[in-house]
């Protein structure tokens, strides 16, 4: 059981059932960079702004990736810079039953898979391919197409949207509509996929408020149609940007001190952290001690930089614009 700093029952109290919630979900494959963490704050500060309760996520489920101890380390890491969650948290790998069930009332919205990442990337690069999204390669097998490939590959299991078209709102980016993907609910290891776990999670969660990465983005439309498939109110989303490096790509461990240990090495505590964050967020008052607290108050959704957030991590980290 991962034990949630600050989710106590006083904690809890504040924020009452049935009126929502914001979430954060790390996946345990790694310790949070300072671009992670920026983003949590974010997740925190739109969800207690606006009343919301704010739950947390462990997003395991690729069990190849997952590192023992990363997921205490995460919360410890968030807990410092002040982030207090409500309730227990989700665990991807306990919830396998919830995810079969959830497949097996959308068997007439599916289809078996059998191509390769390989062909898929091939297909997409080819003239009039569309990169990022399957181009429909098994959509139509028959069923005799489908048993000769049973025999080599096992299938995954891909919603079939059939050209339809979804709307999402994004505080952030506005209205956004987009053609929903084909993407894989089922990866053919029998692990559930990414997109359909999360819809699932945030639906019996009451998860109405989604901040995450702007490479997000993309399958947000995606994601939000599943969740009407499935009798769930799409979420509203913020898509915030993202932490980069000096050259413009996304920010990772190779960029040098990045996670918390990293910066404490360098003579970076967890309120120089929270400082640092607060400024590339314009929420760093002048003759005010910053915390969380603090942030809250002067929160503001419009004001916060619709620009990548530029990361120097070099001795005495400063952020560039």
């Amino acid at each position: 059981m991962i034990d949630i700093p600050g989710s106590s029952a006083a904690s809890r109290a504040e924020h009452r059932e049935g009126i929502g919630a914001g979430r954060y979900a790390p996946s345990p494959t790694g310790d949070l960079h300072i671009g992670n963490l920026r983003t949590a704050l974010l997740a925190w500060l739109f969800a207690r702004s606006t009343g919301r309760r704010f739950l947390l996520r462990v997003e395991d489920l690729d069990a190849t990736r997952v590192q023992p101890g990363v997921a205490e380390q995460q919360l410890a890491d968030l807990a410092a810079l002040g982030v207090t969650f409500d309730g227990e948290p989700v665990v991807q790998s306990q919830r396998l039953p919830a995810y079969r069930e959830a497949l097996i009332g959308l068997a007439d919205r599916t289809y078996e898979c059998f191509c390769s990442r390989r062909e898929i990337a091939e297909a997409a690069s080819a003239p009039h391919g569309r990169p990022s999204r399957y181009p429909g390669t098994c959509r139509n097998l028959t069923e005799a197409e489908r048993e000769r490939r049973r025999q080599t590959r096992p299938p995954a299991l891909r919603l079939r949207a059939d050209g339809a078209r979804q709307t999402i709102r994004d505080v952030l980016h506005g209205e956004i509509t987009a053609e929903v993907d084909d993407v894989v609910l089922l990866r053919n290891d029998g692990v559930p996929a990414y997109n359909l776990a999360v819809v699932i999670d945030d639906g019996c969660s009451g998860i109405d408020q989604i901040v995450r990465g702007v490479d997000l983005l993309p399958v947000a439309a995606t994601q939000a149609y599943l969740a009407r498939l499935l009798g769930q109110q799409p979420p509203i989303y913020a898509h915030v940007p993202l932490a980069v490096n000096a050259q413009g790509q996304r920010l990772a461990k190779r960029d040098g001190a990045v996670t918390l240990a990293e910066l404490a090495a360098e003579g970076m505590g967890p309120d120089a952290v929270l400082g640092l964050i607060a400024e590339s967020l314009h929420l760093d008052a002048q003759d005010e001690r910053i915390t969380l607290d603090a942030m809250l108050e002067h929160f503001d959704p419009d004001r916060l930089p619709r620009t990548p957030w530029v990361v120097i991590p070099v001795r005495g980290l400063r952020s560039g614009t």
